[in-house]
């Protein structure tokens, strides 16, 4: 019987987590797979709430804590760090934890799973809920990041890889910046299914427009070379097509392109393969709320 795993990041946000699992139980029944899940706790300041633990499907579930609050990417690079470190896995399926990531689509990552595995899956957004402004905001990050990597990069974190390529990306130091732009960049051998973007089930999101800013340059600074390569070349270009006119305002550009090349370089440095290597060590504890063996 396969194992697959569920790893969510979590921050602050237990009512939802609450919920999520409960849908999680529900669309795994049919599943003729072993099913656990695993919460990476960021260091969360909100008072657990009671689980429930009266699940038909789901076999066990632990709770990573950490010792310090490190970041929704980061959180994920230590689940998958401790998962393919102690855990026996055959898929792992990274969701978030507030229900944005849609529960009945698990059913189309386990049905491609079990004809492909040796393909991973991303849930590719093709709708998503939030408003226009955002909606926006979040096509000209697509954009940004098309135009200096390449890369038309359609998913976050909703995501199922197969053993090899989890086991894979702990390898790779950018995994520590960004999750989604980490596989685009490492895992070749992948498919999509078609992902709705849900509806938060509790508070609004934690998502704002300085967080995507962040989130945006720090998907590109995994590209670092294709950006160096690609921001020099449209310099090289626009200088030469001021050369006769330049100004101050001709320059402007100019000046925007190197504040970006600078932010974005400076991110790419934050890449350590040491600190995730040594993640594990933020773990401060595990609750194991419910073992292998179904055990509360």
């Amino acid at each position: 019987m396969k194992k697959f795993i569920i790893l969510m990041p979590l921050y602050n946000d237990w009512k939802s987590a609450t919920k999520l699992l409960d849908n999680i139980d529900l669309q795994v029944g049919r599943w003729d797979a072993e099913v656990s899940i695993i919460i990476v706790n960021d260091a969360s300041t909100e008072e657990k709430f009671k689980l429930a633990l009266n699940f038909k499907k789901i076999k066990s579930l632990k709770i990573l804590n950490m010792k310090q609050n490190i970041g929704h990417q980061r959180c994920i690079a230590v689940g998958l760090k401790y998962i393919c470190e102690n855990e026996n896995f055959d898929r792992v399926i990274i969701m978030d934890a507030d229900g944005e990531d849609r529960p009945e689509e698990l059913n189309n990552f386990f049905d491609i799973a079990m004809t492909k595995p040796d393909l991973s899956i991303t849930g590719n957004r093709f709708k998503r809920s939030e408003g226009l402004i955002f909606k926006l905001m979040y096509e000209v990050h697509k954009v940004l990041t098309l135009v200096f990597t390449g890369k038309l990069i359609k998913f976050g974190n909703f995501s199922c890889l197969s053993r090899n390529h989890a086991k894979q990306l702990i390898q790779k130091s950018y995994l520590w910046n960004s999750y989604s732009s980490s596989v685009v960049r490492a895992v070749d051998q992948r498919t999509f299914i078609p992902s709705t973007r849900g509806y938060r089930y509790v508070l609004p999101s934690k998502m704002n427009f300085v967080s995507l800013i962040f989130h945006s340059f720090s998907i590109i600074s995994v590209f670092r070379k294709q950006f160096i390569i690609r921001s020099t070349l449209f310099l090289l270009v626009y200088l030469f097509l001021i050369f006769n006119n330049i100004s101050i305002f001709s320059l402007a550009p100019v000046i925007l392109l190197l504040i970006f090349s600078f932010v974005i370089l400076k991110i790419s440095m934050r890449a350590n393969y040491d600190q995730l290597n040594k993640s594990l060590d933020n773990i401060i504890n595990i609750d194991t709320l419910k073992d292998s063996n179904g055990r509360q």
